[in-house]
């Protein structure tokens, strides 16, 4: 399940944005189509931050749960992963960003 959902998500995003990559001319739909592949871009990867998140902080509680000795070195794990999986979201914003205020496909 998914792997088609994320095949789908995937399908659809790279179809969103063909139309942008491909122009011609620069036109009011290109730059409304930036606007909504910027939208969607962040929203995959704000979805896709949160869901690890939750994974490693669920994984994270059951290794405390089974081993409170362990807690400590789990916890400075978690808060490292955390931090890495946040950069992602970062990363994901500011390209975001680049597209929709310095649109290279403006010229």
């Amino acid at each position: 399940m998914r792997k088609a959902l994320m095949t789908i998500l995937n399908t659809v995003a790279l179809v969103a944005v063909a139309g942008v990559a491909f122009a011609a001319e620069i036109a009011p739909e290109v730059i409304s189509m930036t606007s909504l592949a910027t939208a969607l871009g962040m929203a995959i990867a704000a979805a896709g931050c949160g869901i690890a998140q939750g994974m490693g902080l669920k994984a994270a509680c059951e290794g405390t749960a089974r081993n409170p000795e362990a807690g400590g070195k789990i916890t400075i794990t978690l808060i490292l992963g955390l931090a890495f999986i946040e950069s992602l979201a970062i990363y994901a914003l500011v390209v975001n960003l680049i597209l929709l205020f310095a649109n290279p496909m403006l010229g």
